[in-house]
């Protein structure tokens, strides 16, 4: 039971039209999205244009309400999905409007996916409010996302650094707008220390390593693409091996849950092959098939670190697995990674991102939970593209990242659990709230405020074109 969001009756719950990744799927936005509709089933009636690649359900209607009740104890949930290819269309919009009459509409994922809908808000919103649990991976601020978040009533910043950023971008917009912070969460039952004997995780564990008995495993778990740095986060764990006397190196892994090769990373093997050669070939172990939750939970029990050194993260979800699992881990400090590290500022509290201190990739501030030892960029340089023209791509060292991974060997089992758990400790606590359960509540909070608050937007609104100031720079790059 939910004390604080106790049960409504089935006809007095708001009904909401998400838009996203099928939520049986395994991707993050598909994991995040199904636990906010377990946990807040209670609440709200959902109905889904549930997304996929050329989805073979594509033109059914999916009853999931008893697979709901079942899940959560509840007898009355009501869950449909529509599965569809992509993210819908207008007309596929038009119909669900018609038909299921929502009292709102959630999006989750890159606002570049729903610009088609971002076009007919004046059409949508004369009637249902549109919302937004959204992300943004860095600064300057993404003033060419100004008229996404114009187009929604509700925007849920997943990081402290996306909810600056949107009331950044929208600046005097911002007012009629409601801003929450609403962190991603996950089932603390789903990933969690392994405590007592448990044979699947013995078998599991002698799969991996076979007879060998680890002394130190570092672990990475994320796809194989090039902001996330995976090569670089290798050639740390060589230096740190080159560090140790052999025969101690031979007992240390890096155990890599990943694709082997894409187009849109590397050739992982060709790397293993080039900086491990033969005398360390073995200490890299890829993991390429897929995993359940479970076995992916023995992965983060296994390791004794995880590593994450990407150049742009919204938030980075493999770390708060790792924290779940009571995991300390080596991240670099960049984007809503940070939100995970707890920095605190000159004034005792958790830091808050603002205009004049937009992030702390620059190490503003260097006190920060013991469970993380961050690397900071040493190169902050502005990337680009035509649909998203700057971005800082924030830049780690190796060699740090070799230095972190010695610290941590060096600390021993008995402190990197220690550590690990003051980690887990503070994502289960309500300062964090790095859970299904928190996430949940956060959202129903700021449904709650929506409804109580919206108003029907103009059929039209008068604009004097004259006063458009540009699209200028609205927070400090020095700081």
């Amino acid at each position: 039971m939910n004390k604080k969001f106790p049960p409504l009756p089935k006809d007095q719950r708001k009904k909401i039209l998400l838009i996203c990744d099928d939520i049986r799927v395994h991707s993050g936005v598909a994991t995040v999205a199904k636990e906010i509709v377990l946990h807040t089933a209670h609440h709200f009636n959902w109905v889904q244009i549930a997304g996929a690649i050329k989805h073979p359900e594509k033109g059914k209607k999916l009853d999931l309400c008893k697979t709901t009740d079942e899940a959560m104890g509840i007898e009355d949930s009501s869950v449909f999905l529509y599965p569809s290819d992509g993210y819908g269309s207008p007309d596929i919009v038009r119909q669900l409007i018609a038909i299921e009459k929502p009292d709102a509409i959630m999006l989750i994922t890159d606002p570049r996916y729903f610009t088609w809908l971002f076009s007919m808000e004046a059409e949508i919103r004369t009637t249902v409010p549109i919302t937004y649990l959204n992300i943004w991976d860095d600064y300057p601020a993404p003033m060419y996302n100004n008229g996404y978040y114009e187009a929604c009533d509700l925007l849920m910043g997943i990081s402290k650094q996306t909810v600056n950023i949107n009331k950044i971008v929208l600046d005097d917009k911002a007012k009629n707008k409601v801003f929450k912070y609403v962190p991603h969460g996950l089932n603390p039952n789903t990933y969690f220390p392994i405590t007592k004997k448990d044979k699947d995780f013995d078998d599991f564990k002698k799969l991996l390593f076979g007879n060998k008995k680890p002394e130190f495993v570092l672990f990475f778990n994320s796809r194989n693409i090039r902001r996330k740095a995976i090569p670089d986060a290798m050639l740390a764990f060589r230096v740190f091996l080159d560090s140790l006397p052999k025969e101690k190196a031979k007992d240390c892994y890096f155990v890599l849950h990943t694709e082997l090769s894409t187009d849109a990373g590397t050739n992982l093997e060709a790397v293993r092959e080039y900086f491990f050669e033969e005398d360390y070939a073995n200490n890299i172990i890829f993991s390429t098939s897929k995993l359940s939750q479970p076995q992916l939970n023995y992965l983060y029990n296994i390791a004794d670190l995880q590593i994450l050194l990407t150049s742009n993260e919204g938030w980075g979800l493999t770390i708060t697995e790792a924290m779940l699992t009571g995991t300390p881990f080596i991240a670099n400090v960049t984007g809503g990674m940070q939100d995970q590290m707890r920095f605190v500022d000159e004034k005792g509290e958790w830091f808050t991102p603002n205009p004049e201190v937009p992030s702390n990739h620059r190490g503003t501030y260097t006190e920060h939970g013991e469970w993380v030892l961050p690397v900071y960029p040493a190169s902050r340089s502005i990337q680009g593209s035509p649909p998203t023209p700057y971005i800082f791509d924030d830049r780690c060292k190796w060699e740090d990242a070799a230095d972190q991974i010695k610290k941590a060997y060096g600390m021993g089992d008995k402190e990197r659990k220690r550590i690990g758990n003051l980690g887990r400790e503070w994502a289960l606590g309500d300062e964090a709230g790095f859970t299904s359960k928190h996430q949940a509540n956060r959202v129903m909070e700021a449904f709650d405020e929506l409804f109580s608050t919206w108003k029907p937007r103009e059929k039209y609104e008068v604009i004097n074109a004259n006063e458009y100031k540009g699209r200028v720079l609205k927070h400090k790059l020095i700081y």
